[in-house]
């Protein structure tokens, strides 16, 4: 299986302007010329920015390729490098003015790109988001004026049909992507034109937000992080104008996972506090306690991490009810197996192994995802260990369970793990697993 290269967002933003590297360079010459400088950039130049891990151009590089994209410079220093480049980052609709269904074609928009890319929400507009989402009334949907009527019976109908598609295993998910692009379209199109009592609109907006939230994770596990954004951000529209607060939550903390996938840890926190304010449920408080101590342990801030670890152990031991759909799946399995995550990130290597292992043992054997993200974690706490030939067989077997998924996003995340094993060639087991990768490359 191809597990292929980012588009680098000048690469991105290069596309979408038509514009090649010479035409780059070019621009931005001309734009220094505007302010009465020069500029030396030259396509060599522009070529070396896009490569990977290179540094961000200058302050007055990312002013004057600003100008030469057409984009407002304040931006540039508003968003950050790179999340200002046209075509990576569109700042989200806020919350409050009725522009759900905008926000739902918006996302839609952004899928049909079907492009690779590293980057989600800019950190500062994510938080921002979240603290819009955590301060606002709810505004329940109204009725529409034009169009048929949309009978409760087919909303039902809807609704069932959707619960029996995201329910299904993981790996089935790759065969019913376009299922669920339908039934979004469809519901989309619902509220766009339809016209439907209040209480039916609020079930169309709820099944809008469960259908962005699941094809953001689809978008997400195949690293097409913009569009798995805006999923993100369109679900928690139509989650807040439905007035569901613990949907609205639980979608604010997988946009802080995402954001932690992508390395941003303090952003993370931030839109974690957020989304506590507004959901009292034990299991779902569970869930975003343990993604912060994950947000705070990648920070090396670890008095914060296990604050917020015994947090989710408290509230996940106080749990008697049946959860929010979103969080149903959290159980003891994913609290040992997060916390060993979090000791790996703050150097406790031994005492995390012994959680990954129990957390392991106890997931279910409908998960195969976690489990993948999971068996590469416990790779990792036993490579730290010196234990290699251990650390190379659970690196094999999350690979297989990753390809078998086909989640993108998981096979990366084993392909950089195995940088840890190159100068262990000669132990048994690393070898077969380095080959191993080398074939999905």
């Amino acid at each position: 299986m191809d597990v292929q290269q980012h588009q680098h967002p000048i690469a991105v933003a290069r596309a979408e302007a038509g514009m090649s590297l010479a035409d780059l360079a070019a621009a931005m010459r001309t734009a220094a010329r505007r302010h009465d400088r020069r500029s030396g950039t030259t396509k060599q130049q522009v070529h070396s920015w896009e490569r990977p891990g290179a540094n961000p151009p200058s302050d007055w590089s990312q002013q004057l390729m600003a100008e030469a994209f057409g984009v407002d410079p304040a931006l540039v220093p508003l968003l950050g490098w790179p999340y200002w480049l046209p075509g990576n980052e569109t700042p989200p609709m806020l919350l409050g003015t009725g522009d759900t269904v905008a926000a739902l074609r918006e996302a839609q928009r952004r899928a049909m790109l079907n492009r690779r890319t590293v980057l989600g929400l800019a950190p500062a507009v994510l938080v921002t988001l979240a603290a819009d989402w955590a301060t606002l009334d709810p505004t329940l949907a109204k009725a529409a004026t034009e169009g048929k009527t949309v009978a409760p019976e087919f909303v039902s109908w809807l609704e069932s049909s959707v619960q029996q598609l995201t329910g299904l295993a993981t790996p089935d998910w790759r065969h019913t992507a376009q299922l669920l692009d339908s039934y979004y379209d469809t519901v989309v199109g619902l509220l766009e034109g339809a016209a439907y009592t209040e209480p039916v609109g609020t079930r169309l907006q709820l099944l809008a937000s469960s259908l962005a939230q699941t094809l953001g994770w689809i978008r997400f596990d195949h690293e097409h992080h913009t569009a798995a954004a805006h999923y993100w951000n369109a679900a928690l529209h139509a989650a807040h104008h439905a007035g569901d607060t613990d949907r609205g939550a639980g979608i604010l903390s997988d946009l802080a996972y995402q954001s932690m996938w992508l390395g941003h840890g303090t952003p993370a926190a931030e839109v974690l506090d957020h989304a506590l304010t507004r959901t009292q449920d034990p299991t779902a408080r569970s869930l975003l306690s343990l993604r912060k101590a994950r947000a705070h342990a990648m920070t090396g801030e670890a008095r914060a991490a296990r604050r917020a670890i015994d947090a989710a152990e408290h509230s996940l031991s106080t749990a008697t009810g049946t959860p929010p759909s979103w969080c149903s799946w959290m159980s003891p399995a994913d609290l040992a197996i997060d916390t060993g995550r979090c000791l790996i990130d703050l150097g406790e290597p031994g005492p995390a192994h012994q959680q990954i292992t129990l957390g392991t043992g106890l997931l279910p054997a409908s998960r195969d995802k976690t489990r993948a993200v999971f068996l590469t974690y416990e790779a990792e706490s036993l490579a730290h260990q010196g234990e290699i030939d251990h650390a190379a067989a659970t690196a094999r077997q999350a690979l297989a369970l990753a390809q078998r998924i086909g989640a993108t996003r998981c096979l990366r995340q084993i392909t950089t793990l195995s940088a840890v094993f190159q100068p262990h060639r000669q132990v048994h087991g690393v070898d077969d697993f380095l080959n191993a990768v080398r074939s999905i490359a």
